[in-house]
């Protein structure tokens, strides 16, 4: 199993969050993701962070859609192969219902329709196709030129059936959170694999907090006061059913070098293809928890 790292951008500046890709690199992590989230755009911090920083995947974990335009998209993250030398994995998502209704003021009805709707016309775009696609929820018409791009990897953030069916169909495989090994491997994995029959076999990628700690239940406390909410939103709380979990808090990977290396060969037994690693905790612990995970990632390349 690959593993990767996801890099912190909240309120630091930009060349920290480049600093922090190229350590990655150095410390031989397989990739270095972003999400977008309220600060750094996630593709362009990407592009300018792949011109210094060598030999790493640069990942979005994830990219809303319904905000950006196919046409747009297609131009930003062609953009970002070309100043990387194709090393982008563009992840996407339909980001929540409070964050499109209440933050942009856009529908968020048919959230699985509207993303095979996107990928439908993205795909052809990212391929330097001309596309002329009208379906219910969005149009496109027209091309994108960017020589020497290649088109990146595509993959969806997908927990639910609908949503598993579209990454598996129309994708390069998922990112899913909160989602343990029993998620993956009871869930995940049968899902999309099926959805993706007669194509190859789709990349499940989970992203996950990693502590190593000697005290996991304080560790464990912090994550339920911090994104207690989460297991409130519907998406992620019928996954947490699924996983039997209370709350984000069970999903997380804590405890000593020895339990957080066991948990990993879980979840890589259970199917998952990368690992997307976000350390917490104290500064000491994340110190603990990067050099494990690195020594992880060197030993999986």
């Amino acid at each position: 199993m690959r593993i990767g790292l996801f890099l912190n951008e909240l309120g630091v500046p930009l060349d920290a969050v480049v600093d922090e890709a190229r350590q990655a690199a150095e410390e031989g992590f397989a990739g270095a993701w972003m999400g977008q989230r309220p600060g750094w755009d996630a593709l362009t911090s990407l592009a300018v962070a792949g011109r210094t920083v060598p030999g790493i995947e640069l990942g979005t974990a994830v990219v809303p859609t319904i905000p950006r335009h196919p046409l747009a998209l297609a131009a930003q993250a062609l953009t970002v192969q070309s100043a990387t030398g194709n090393r982008l994995t563009l992840g996407l998502g339909v980001s929540h219902r409070h964050v499109i209704e209440g933050q942009f003021g856009l529908s968020f009805e048919r959230p699985a329709l509207r993303m095979r709707e996107y990928l439908t016309a993205l795909a052809p775009l990212l391929r330097g196709e001309t596309v002329d696609y009208e379906g219910e929820t969005l149009t496109a018409a027209g091309d994108v030129v960017a020589p020497g791009a290649e088109p990146p990897s595509v993959l969806v953030a997908a927990l639910a059936p609908a949503m598993l069916r579209v990454a598996g169909e129309l994708a390069d495989g998922t990112i899913v959170l909160w989602s343990g090994p029993e998620v993956i491997e009871g869930h995940i994995v049968p899902k999309i694999t099926k959805a993706a029959a007669g194509r190859p076999a789709p990349r499940v990628v989970t992203a996950s907090f990693v502590g190593v700690t000697d005290d996991a239940d304080a560790r464990r406390a912090w994550v339920a006061d911090t994104f207690g909410m989460a297991g409130e939103m519907p998406a992620y709380r019928a996954i947490m059913d699924r996983g039997n979990a209370a709350g984000p808090q069970d999903t997380v990977i804590v405890g000593d070098e020895t339990a957080v290396e066991r948990e990993i060969g879980r979840l890589a037994d259970a199917g998952a293809t990368d690992l997307v690693a976000m350390p917490f905790g104290p500064e000491e612990e994340q110190k603990r928890t990067r050099e494990l995970l690195a020594a992880l990632a060197r030993r999986a390349s």
